[in-house]
This record gives C-alpha cells, sequence and structure tokens, in this order.
C-alpha cells in the first residue's frame, strides 16, 4: 500500500526485517556489555515534506571513535555509515520523527571478557520518536547517590554498552523517589551529567556546563548547544561545578538526542529560579526546535534530507 511503514533494520550486512535481526543468547556482547552505540533523530518537516537527520556524520564519527578506544575490529567509515542509515529510513518508508540507534557489538559466540580479536557487526534500527522526555513542563531531578564513573574506569567518551549500567541505575532510584532523572557527581564530587543526557546552569546571564574531566559524554547536542549559545551572544563556560551550584542556579537545562532540550524545574526538592522555564534556556530550546526542523538556513549544514 501507498504509505505504508515497514520495521526493517540493519542486520549483518544487510536490510531485513527487524523480526529477522536476531542474535544467539550465546552473543559476546549480550553476556558482557562488549558494545558501543549512538543515538542520532531526524525531524519531519511536514512543510518540506521530508525528515532532516541531525549531525548525522558527528554522531557516526563519535561512533566511530568509540570502537577505536573500546578495541572493537571495525572498518566502516562515517560516510557509509550515513549512507545505510538514510536508504534504512527510506526503505522503512518513515516520514515523521524518528530516532537511530546503531550498535557495534562483540558478535562471536565466545566465552571470556575482551574487546581485541573478536568478531564483531554494527546493527541499526529505526523507531518512530517524538519526546523521550517531557521538554514543556519542567522537570523534577535528584542528585543520585551512585556516582559517575571515571574515564579510568570505563572510558568516558565512549558510549559503551555496558557503562548504562551506571546510568540504569541512577535512573531507576530517581523515577522509584518521585522524580523524572537523576543528575550525577563525578568521583570528585563535582556536577558530571544526567542518566543519559548532559547539564548546564544558567548563572548571572551565563551558561555553565561541565568540561571533559568531569566524566561527561561529550553529547553532540552538547556541542549544537555551545554553538547556538555562542552565536546568540551568550556567554559559556566549561568547568567544575559544585553540587550546592544547582540549588542556586538561576536556570538549569538537560540537552541530548533523547531528551533534546528540556528545562529543570527542581532539585533534590529544590526549587530551580522561579520554578518556571527561564528567559534563557527557552530562548535556546525555541532555536534549537527551528534548527532540527530545518527552519534555520544558517544551521542547515547541520542537517542531511532523507529524501
Amino acid at each position: 500500500m501507498p504509505g505504508e511503514t515497514k520495521d526493517l533494520s540493519y542486520f549483518e550486512g544487510k536490510i531485513v526485517p527487524s523480526e529477522d535481526a536476531k542474535i544467539s543468547i550465546q552473543t559476546h556482547a549480550f553476556q558482557y556489555g562488549t558494545a558501543v552505540f549512538g543515538g542520532i533523530r531526524g525531524y519531519y518537516n511536514d512543510t518540506q515534506k521530508n525528515v532532516f537527520v541531525f549531525r548525522i556524520l558527528d554522531h557516526y564519527k563519535r561512533l566511530v571513535n568509540s570502537t577505536k578506544i573500546m578495541q572493537l575490529q571495525f572498518d566502516k567509515t562515517p560516510e557509509e555509515l550515513a549512507e545505510i542509515t538514510l536508504k534504512l529510513i527510506r526503505d522503512s518508508n518513515l516520514k515523521q520523527n524518528v530516532y537511530v540507534r546503531p550498535i557495534v557489538y562483540t558478535s562471536a559466540l565466545q566465552l571470556s571478557p575482551r574487546f581485541h580479536d573478536v568478531k564483531t557487526e554494527i546493527a541499526i534500527y529505526v523507531l518512530k520518536l517524538d519526546d523521550y522526555l517531557d521538554t514543556q513542563n519542567g522537570l523534577r531531578t535528584m542528585v543520585s547517590s551512585w556516582a559517575r564513573f571515571s574515564d579510568n574506569q570505563i572510558p568516558t567518551l565512549s558510549k559503551v554498552s555496558g557503562g548504562y549500567v551506571n546510568s540504569a541505575l541512577a535512573k531507576s532510584e530517581a523515577v522509584q523517589n518521585g522524580m523524572d532523572e537523576a543528575i550525577f557527581l563525578d568521583a570528585r564530587g563535582f556536577v558530571s551529567e544526567g542518566s543519559a543526557e548532559n547539564i548546564f546552569l544558567v548563572r548571572n546571564g551565563e551558561i555553565h556546563t561541565p568540561s571533559v574531566p568531569s566524566s561527561i559524554l561529550e553529547g553532540i547536542t552538547r556541542r549544537s548547544i555551545l554553538k547556538i549559545a555562542t552565536d546568540l551572544g551568550i556567554k559559556v563556560v566549561e568547568r567544575d561545578i559544585a553540587r550546592s551550584e544547582l540549588y542556586i542556579s538561576d536556570e538549569i537545562f538537560f540537552s541530548g538526542t533523547g531528551v533534546q532540550v528540556a528545562w529543570l524545574k527542581e532539585v533534590d526538592r529544590r526549587k530551580v529560579g522561579d520554578g518556571n522555564i527561564g528567559p534563557i534556556t527557552k530562548k535556546i530550546q525555541s532555536l534549537f526546535f527551528n534548527v532540527v526542523r530545518g527552519e534555520e538556513a544558517k544551521y542547515k549544514d547541520w542537517l542531511t534530507p532523507v529524501y
């Protein structure tokens, strides 16, 4: 039927029905979390009747870097991965907001946790996805009792699957305590990030955000926010941030592929600012959503049309 969508995935070198993209329970990555992954969004512009994928090459460059850090055998280029992804979305006939999940995993059926000298594969699937967390009404958050792991424990610049046990513990703790999301401190006690988001504080008209040594993942959306804020004439400072600064910030917001740009109304039962979205966050959020939908010509090089 015209307009009918298909549930397809890229698996073992070809595009197949998702129901056929299956791994064995003996798969190395399933046992040990020895995989790296990414998250990429595509936004549908109803006026232009097209899906625009946001910073696809930047996402795949980070994925390739993750394989390098973790010693995964992998030889595809970001450009090759981008072409596969665009074809997957086209073949699926998806004309709405989408989320793409590529994962490079150790596919051998063997024991012994390691990364080197183990066969790998890449799988890519695509989902229909709008908001992952509430971007409009403000999030209630708490500082987690779980610390963010350090770069000398699990490389924080690699989006490695096994490391997300850390995130899952923090997220569950937050939700089970009636909150929407968690905030990690790093091993030194400084603010790091959310369970799957980068964090920004607004103080005295400036944006402050944790730097790489705070065990953050270098988010692609984070990089975009830094550029957008600078273009808007807002000073951005990357530095160590003390926990107590969360309680006296004028505004706080998260960024990430999943969360996009979402503001916080509460941290540890303390109101952020006046409890409403702040003017700087609102300005950045508004511009960001215009950018990803292809409505800002200045940032058109961040977008790749699917059709």
